[in-house]
């Protein structure tokens, strides 16, 4: 971000934070999370760390032509997080971003149906000697970075994300909107191979008779085979970089020899579809598509009991509230982690601080706080009193720990937070299974609260 036309540095800073920060967007800044510096005034804070570089440096912020600070914008699925943990994965991205290296805040947006946020972080490094410098390729860096949070917070992901240089560009909302409008004619294609594998063919002819039974024009050509659908204008080429992993040939015809498993079988439950209420307005090949991944996650659920040993009802919903109940409860623990790794930091970086700027003080008093003298460490005086507060704040008066016990806090709770999360994302993993499961069993049995509730009670 560079300076508004007609505006300072200073006021641009606040200009574009401001935004950020915006109560009717952030849940009156519920959801707003920093580091190294405050969200109230993280503008000037932003703005004085310049000022430092400048008299640490001699370079001065060209106002038409530096950056003056950075901005990532990350969005999440709809419906897949809650408004704190994209806060929490915006400040993790932050903070491996940067390395904490530099000042930042998250604000977490929630006033789109794709939550998102919108992470500032000051171009001037938090020792004042250097600035964040952009470099060629830094956009896919971040993203690869992102998705790998993602990823390990077990969140979805845009895998092939369609470049500029290669046709219209659209941002993930119309992507999204296009993918949730009708399947694919890949994803059509990828069930019917689902469903004429499922009938046990013979052999590889057969399969293929089968497909063709199923409406589609086959070719062969060359040592390939192509499929088109009817009303599709391009034949889709049966291998796995086209329709993913399981649907290459080899694996088709290893699983009808019976050598091995396709790869991709086996694959987690999913929430089955309600047919009725999304069939409008999607057409015949919609409704085919829908039915094949309906009786494959039933199977998929009743598998998952009979595996869990999960054979009544009751047994189920014990697992589910269990399940949840223990998820929640690693939640808060981490919750409660993060906030004691926040207060370490908070009060190691006032500790330093402290120190670096406590003899500039000393002299202040010694000077009978001269006005000269204040006018010329305003800075470090400033930053000597900005500790205090605080120690104050965080502290109230309590006895201050030695740097050397904070850093082993800091290592301690760091460890306790890694190993929260490893039981975190198996918990989650546990969770979404038999909650999904119990959805799709009460989905089959036509159970609405109210029904459920009688059922049990006859």
């Amino acid at each position: 971000m560079h300076t508004t036309p007609g505006l300072s540095v200073a006021q641009s800073l606040k200009d574009r934070t401001d935004y950020g920060k915006n109560p009717a967007k952030t849940g009156d800044g519920k959801y707003i999370s920093a580091y190294e510096c405050d969200p109230a005034t993280v503008d000037a804070e932003f703005f004085l760390w310049k000022s430092k570089y400048k008299a640490a440096t001699g370079r001065e912020q060209k106002a038409d032509k530096d950056v003056i600070c950075y901005q990532l914008r990350q969005s999440f699925l709809p419906g897949e997080v809650t408004p704190e943990q994209a806060n929490r994965i915006g400040y993790e991205l932050a903070m491996r971003w940067t390395k904490g290296r530099h000042q930042f805040i998250v604000a977490t947006h929630t006033d789109k149906a794709h939550i998102h946020n919108h992470i500032y972080y000051n171009s001037t490094s938090l020792d004042f000697t250097k600035k964040f410098r952009d470099f060629l390729g830094s956009g896919r860096a971040l993203r690869k970075l992102s998705d790998t949070i993602c990823l390990e917070n077990g969140l979805s992901i845009v895998k092939h994300p369609k470049q500029k240089s290669k046709g219209k560009f659209q941002h993930y909302g119309q992507w999204a909107a296009g993918r949730e409008k009708q399947p694919t004619y890949q994803d059509l294609l990828r069930a019917a191979i689902d469903t004429a594998l499922a009938k046990s063919p013979s052999d590889f002819p057969a399969f293929l008779s089968l497909m063709e039974l199923a409406g589609y024009e086959i070719k062969q050509r060359r040592g390939t085979i192509s499929f088109r659908a009817p009303g599709q204008e391009r034949f889709t080429r049966l291998r796995a970089s086209t329709l993913g992993e399981g649907y290459d040939e080899k694996d088709i015809r290893a699983a009808l020899s019976g050598t091995r498993t396709r790869h991709g079988q086996g694959r987690k439950v999913s929430l089955v579809v309600d047919i009725q209420t999304r069939l409008q307005g999607k057409g015949p090949g919609y409704e085919r598509w829908a039915k094949v991944f309906n009786l494959k996650q039933m199977a998929a659920a009743l598998a998952y009991l009979q595996e869990n040993g999960l054979l009544e009802y009751a047994q189920l919903e014990q697992r589910a509230a269990a399940a949840a109940e223990h998820f929640h409860k690693l939640s808060d623990e981490i919750k409660g982690t993060e906030a004691a790794i926040r207060t370490n930091r908070e009060l190691l970086a006032a500790t330093v601080q402290y120190a670096k700027t406590r003899p500039v003080f000393e002299q202040y008093k010694a000077s009978r706080y001269s006005r000269r003298f204040l006018a010329e460490h305003e800075a470090e005086i400033g930053l000597y009193r900005a500790a205090c507060a605080d120690f104050q704040r965080i502290l109230g008066g309590a006895k201050l720990p030695k740097a050397t016990a904070l850093k082993e806090e800091g290592r301690k709770l760091a460890e306790q937070k890694k190993r929260l999360y490893a039981e975190y994302r198996k918990a989650r993993e546990d969770m979404q299974a038999v909650t999904t499961a119990k959805a799709n069993i009460d989905y089959l049995l036509g159970y609405s609260g109210q029904d459920k509730k009688k059922e049990q009670e006859r």
